[in-house]
């Protein structure tokens, strides 16, 4: 009995590859009346060039479940751990701390 699996539960692998996870500083969303497309970039101090390590593609129902899950876990780390401050309130530097451009 303890090895049945119950109703509506669904058994969920992860490769090694997978499992370790792919860094993303810079998140670009855009829709169609379709599909919601997020492109996970990771983007380096003085690099001008980044490129796109991930993209997830959702049904607009299923977007708006990630959000509503993503909201709830937000909320459930700041209860745990304090206030996560809004990037709106950290002034980040243009060049991300790399060198500045001359003309």
């Amino acid at each position: 009995m303890a090895d049945q699996q119950a109703p509506n539960q669904i058994n969920i692998e992860i490769s090694e590859e997978v499992a370790e996870g792919t860094y993303a500083n810079l998140a670009i969303i855009t829709h169609s009346h379709a599909e919601f497309v997020i492109d996970f970039v990771s983007v380096m101090p003085g690099t001008p060039k980044s490129k796109v390590k991930s993209r997830i593609i959702f049904t607009p129902m299923h977007a708006k479940r990630f959000l509503k899950a993503l909201e709830d876990n937000v909320n459930r780390y700041e209860a745990a751990n304090g206030t996560i401050q809004d990037l709106e309130q950290v002034e980040i530097p243009l060049n991300f701390g790399g060198p500045t451009a001359q003309a």
